[in-house]
């Protein structure tokens, strides 16, 4: 009589166990058909690994899941001594009023990794669309706008706010503030978009305001 070990040997009689229910037959039954052929290798398999596991081998690891941050630290990596990507700005790129704020389009960047002070960045298997305008107010009196709201549409309606933590990360001025009359600045958005709308989508910047919603045109 051969003496059973006691390696842990749970797991696997609990598999073997739960294919013989499964497959409503025992050791002794005969099976046909490629099916029957194929559940008959699985269980000598499965019989095998618990023989082994009884006699004192250590029992098969499962297959290892993938590390669900190794793509973002690939691209990460990627990106350390790339630039961001330019993108064309759209051929009508007229100037457009916030209430009396003149708001004109000036830069157009993607890239998947948005770096702060130091060391600190930040990476994303989408894209990160910089967005660069100058602005001036035109008016007598000061203005005041809400960037923070502004927000970047696609043809179907779908929007994308404001990335506000890639926007602290990267140290650009508060979104919502005054321009005094004449006041003249750049002002920088950041959103994080599906790569495949960079490439070929119907994009816009809405920026409302008083009046109402103003649309800059970016693809």
């Amino acid at each position: 009589m051969r003496t059973r070990s006691s390696a842990p040997v749970a797991p696997v009689a609990r598999l073997l166990a739960a294919v013989l229910l499964v497959g409503g037959c025992t050791k002794d039954e005969p099976t046909s058909g490629a099916m029957g052929t194929a559940d008959d290798r699985t269980l000598q398999k499965l019989r095998q690994e618990v023989d082994r596991v009884n006699q004192g081998g250590r029992a098969t690891p499962g297959p290892e899941r993938a590390d669900p941050n190794a793509q973002l630290a690939g691209l990460a990596a990627a990106q350390e001594d790339m630039a961001p990507r330019k993108l064309n700005l759209p051929e009508s790129n007229a100037t457009v009023h916030v209430d009396t704020v003149a708001l004109k389009l000036t830069g157009l960047e993607a890239s998947h990794s948005v770096k702060g002070s130091g060391k600190l960045s930040m990476t994303t298997e989408d894209e990160f669309l910089r967005v660069q305008l100058v602005s001036q107010n035109v008016g007598e009196k000061p203005a005041t706008l809400d960037l923070e709201e502004a927000k970047v549409v696609d043809a179907k309606g779908v929007a994308y706010g404001v990335a506000r933590d890639v926007q602290v990360l990267a140290g650009t001025r508060p979104l919502r503030r005054t321009w005094g009359p004449e006041e003249r600045t750049d002002v920088v958005l950041l959103f994080e978009l599906p790569p495949q709308l960079l490439r070929d989508g119907d994009l816009g910047l809405v920026i409302p305001g008083t009046g109402g919603e103003v649309r800059i045109p970016l693809r």
